[in-house]
């Protein structure tokens, strides 16, 4: 494998995860049994660009993985 692709990788998967963990469910011990969880909330100011992030993220991760997959050297058996 490509080390820079590889390196990339891995920095986008820890970025991809990091993001994922910062991303608050808003819901707590009373949404847990079916408290608030019927209301509608829309994203707004950094709760939204983390989830734009997050969709970044996402889409580079399959892009590294894609070229890794394809530029692998193939093993003849």
């Amino acid at each position: 494998m490509n080390p820079v692709l590889a390196v990339g990788q891995l920095i986008v998967s820890v970025a991809l995860a990091f993001s994922i963990l910062l991303q608050s469910r808003g819901s707590g011990l009373g949404g847990t049994f079916g408290g608030d969880s019927a209301v509608y909330r829309s994203r707004r100011g950094i709760e939204r660009r983390l989830w734009q992030f997050t969709i970044v993220l996402l889409v580079l991760f399959a892009l590294f993985s894609l070229a890794a997959y394809l530029l692998a050297p193939s093993v003849a058996a």
